[in-house]
């Protein structure tokens, strides 16, 4: 973290959530829109983790434009290869096309000194990893934090541990921002304010897909518990700490594998729209500058 900055840390959390991401991508941009960017450090589940690198490396409109194209192509959601034995949704495809074909600006990331924490499940204990995005672990901090399990079929390695999903460790890391002391914590949610997560009993078809790994099962079944704790913490944090929520509505039209165009543009503008009256209300920057550009930034690559 920036020692350089005050000493009651800020940070920033973005929530995964495959094409529901396009909601954080809307406000990330908003946010590159007017130079915003007065966190110490940031940490991101799965889509939430590349939405951040787009923003730390201020490359406007990029993730837009990966949810708008590269996640919309076969070669990423394909429902006959899974059928045939292969991937739903191919990660590690759309990781490296988008990294070889939409700029991505990492020595800004680099330069700009803060620094971001992309979580992961690890597959021999269940329990979640933050890990520094560097140089030398982007391509495999990437794919791993975002790989669902069996929509991916394999488990992406980092630094050699078999690595899956962050979000079923940890899909909402603001506890874990109040403990690398964060007192003051913006988090970007893909769910509606009022959703919690429900507790289920597992169906048997998810024994049997997980009976090779006991830890990672058991990570599963705590899963609701966890996310609904870190509600409870946005909810009611502790003295001194304050945490914002910029969160979609009710009737948010982007679902986990949407893929209809006009659907996914609307979400993107109305996570714009909210980036714009989080920086007006907290912040104290006039929407009304911002709003001028939305046309441009709506349609922008």
């Amino acid at each position: 973290m920036n020692q350089d900055r005050a000493v009651s840390h800020s940070a920033l959390v973005v929530e995964g959530g495959a094409m529901r991401g396009i909601f954080a991508a809307g406000v990330l941009d908003a946010f590159i829109e007017r130079d915003f960017l007065p966190f110490d450090f940031a940490i991101g589940v799965s889509a939430g983790s590349t939405n951040l690198i787009g923003y730390l490396s201020g490359d406007h409109g990029r993730s837009r434009r990966i949810l708008m194209d590269h996640a919309r192509r076969e070669d990423f959601i394909n429902w006959r290869r899974f059928l045939k034995g292969g991937h739903f949704c191919d990660v590690g495809w759309l990781w490296h096309a988008s990294f070889d074909e939409v700029p991505l600006n990492v020595q800004r990331y680099y330069d700009g000194g803060v620094p971001l924490y992309a979580v992961t499940t690890s597959i021999d204990t269940g329990q979640a990893h933050y890990l520094e995005v560097t140089a030398e672990n982007m391509h495999e901090v990437f794919p791993a934090s975002c790989a669902i399990p069996f929509a991916y079929r394999g488990f992406p390695r980092v630094n050699g541990e078999p690595m899956t999903d962050g979000g079923l460790a940890d899909s909402i890391p603001v506890i874990r921002a109040y403990e690398q002391g964060a007192r003051d914590i913006t988090v970007l949610l893909s769910r509606p304010l009022g959703y919690r997560k429900r507790e289920t009993p597992a169906p048997q078809f998810m024994k049997q897909l997980f009976q090779d790994h006991a830890s990672l099962f058991e990570s599963v079944l705590g899963r609701a518990e966890r996310y609904n704790r870190a509600l409870e913490f946005i909810k009611s944090p502790p003295e001194g700490c304050r945490v914002r929520v910029i969160s979609p509505p009710a009737d948010f039209p982007v679902a986990r594998f949407t893929q209809e165009p006009d659907l996914l543009q609307r979400g993107y503008e109305i996570g714009l729209q909210a980036g714009i009256t989080h920086l007006s209300d907290s912040a104290g920057i006039d929407a009304k500058a911002v709003a001028g550009r939305e046309s441009q930034l709506s349609t922008s690559d």
